[in-house]
Order: structure tokens, then C-alpha cells, then sequence
């Protein structure tokens, strides 16, 4: 026996252990989930009136802050992309800017977005309307956290694809914007469809932003994880019976992305 098969022999073990915990622990809350749900009362829970409020509001909002996503997001994936010429600080306080709605408490995102936009705000003092606690709020709220989703997804493509057809298109004479139009979004069209329903989807499952920036009044800010919470004090069955909603919401996005792990999300 070699030492490199002896080292594999040895190692293999130790490294089952943990993984095997770590996909229990992964695995086992949702099994537990779909173990416990109340199967039978299942299409009577759904079908209540608040619950089509909040499934309706969920979807609706998460795809209007999706499309918000796509006009703003590949722009910015694009800068970010492109960004190589630039200096160093510029560049990593711009990705920091992208980068930290991923890693911040949702409750605190909501929080900086009422300082924001909140009546006495940066910016909302000086608007004739007001945004918090409307459905408007829970679109920003949504597009705050999801975007960054997006931007990482399309960059990612961006920089992976190859910029020579980029180049050729540009000596045949075509200009900046049939480049972009023509070559640049069909070649990184798949990282812009796995970036949207990653974005869909965090959109659709988003909680704390949007209670503290949103509140929750029924059929204007109420969407489905914040219902599900409010389910949870007054009706396990019903909660369980939303959670799996949303469950099966991000099985289907994992099931169409496949294999196609999006290089931008590990960057």
C-alpha cells in the first residue's frame, strides 16, 4: 500500500463522521417538516382566505422585485464584471456594497431601510408620500436582500464567458449597445435565469427586512413567511401546512437549476 491510499484509508472515516452529522442535521429538520405535516387537513388550511392573501401578495411582490432585480441587477453585474481595469479600493467597496445585504441580519437591513425611506429618513423626509408599511415597502424590502442574488449570479457568467466574440462583433463594426444586446445577454442567458429564480426565490422567503420595514397588515404587507410566524402562535397545523408551500417553492427553483451551480454565489 502507497501512503497516498494509506492517507485516503485513514482519512475517509474521520471525514464520514462529521458529514454524515452535518447532512443530518441539514436533512432531518425537513423531514421532520413533511413527517409532521397535516396531511389530511392540508387543502382545507391552504385554501383559507388569509393564506390566498398572503400566497398572492408573496408572489406577486417577489416577481415585481424580481423584474426590479433584472433592470437594476445586470447593469451592476455587468460594472462589477467589467471592473477589472479598475483601482483596488474602488473596486472592493463597490463589491463590498453588493456583497453585504447577503451577509447582514434581515431585521437590521429593515432598520437601515427605515432610516432610509421612513418619514424621518435620509431620503423619506423629503418625499410627499410615505413608503414603510405599504406594499411598495415590501417590494424595496425584498429587492434589498434578493438582488445581491442576481448581480453575483450574472457577474459570474460574465466573467466566465469568452470575450473574444465580444471583440469580433465590436472589429465588424457593431456598436456598444448591439454588442451588449446581440452578444453579451444571449452568451451569460443562463446565469441570468438561474440568478432569477435564485432571486425569485430568496424574494419570496423573505421575513425580516420586511416586518420591520413592512410590517404586517393583512393583504398589504402580510406575505407568506411573515403569515407562517403568525400561524405558528395561533395554529401549528396551519403554520406547517405554509411552511411546506414555501418548501416545495425552493425544492421546484433547486430542481430546475440542476447541476448549474452559479460560479458568481462562491466568489
Amino acid at each position: 500500500m502507497t501512503r497516498g491510499s494509506a492517507r485516503r484509508s485513514f482519512l475517509m472515516p474521520a471525514l464520514w463522521i462529521p458529514a454524515a452529522l452535518a447532512l443530518a442535521l441539514l436533512g432531518l429538520p425537513l423531514v421532520a417538516l413533511v413527517v409532521r405535516a397535516p396531511w389530511a387537513s392540508l387543502p382545507d388550511l391552504l385554501s383559507r382566505s388569509e393564506v390566498i392573501q398572503a400566497l398572492a401578495l408573496s408572489f406577486g411582490t417577489a416577481s415585481i422585485a424580481t423584474l426590479v432585480s433584472l433592470v437594476l441587477g445586470i447593469p451592476l453585474a455587468l460594472v462589477l464584471a467589467r471592473s477589472a481595469e479598475w483601482s483596488v479600493v474602488p473596486r472592493r467597496v463597490l463589491r463590498a456594497l453588493v456583497t453585504v445585504p447577503l451577509v447582514l441580519p434581515p431585521v437590521v437591513g429593515g432598520v437601515a431601510l427605515l432610516l432610509l425611506l421612513g418619514r424621518r429618513g435620509l431620503i423619506g423626509q423629503f418625499l410627499p408620500f410615505t413608503i414603510p408599511f405599504s406594499t411598495s415597502a415590501v417590494v424595496i424590502a425584498q429587492v434589498f436582500v434578493a438582488m445581491p442574488f442576481l448581480v453575483l449570479a450574472v457577474e459570474g457568467a460574465v466573467r466566465a464567458s469568452d470575450r473574444r466574440f465580444e471583440v469580433a462583433a465590436a472589429t465588424l463594426g457593431a456598436s456598444r449597445w448591439t454588442v451588449l444586446r446581440r452578444v453579451t445577454l444571449p452568451l451569460v442567458a443562463p446565469g441570468i435565469a438561474a440568478g432569477s429564480l435564485l432571486c425569485f426565490t430568496r424574494a419570496l422567503g423573505e421575513f425580516g427586512a420586511t416586518i420591520t420595514f413592512a410590517g404586517s397588515f393583512p393583504g398589504v404587507t402580510q406575505t407568506l413567511p411573515i403569515a407562517t410566524y403568525i400561524e405558528l402562535q395561533r395554529d401549528p397545523d396551519a403554520a406547517i401546512a405554509l411552511s411546506l408551500l414555501l418548501m416545495a417553492a425552493s425544492v421546484a427553483v433547486l430542481v430546475s437549476l440542476r447541476d448549474r451551480w452559479v460560479p458568481g454565489l462562491t466568489a
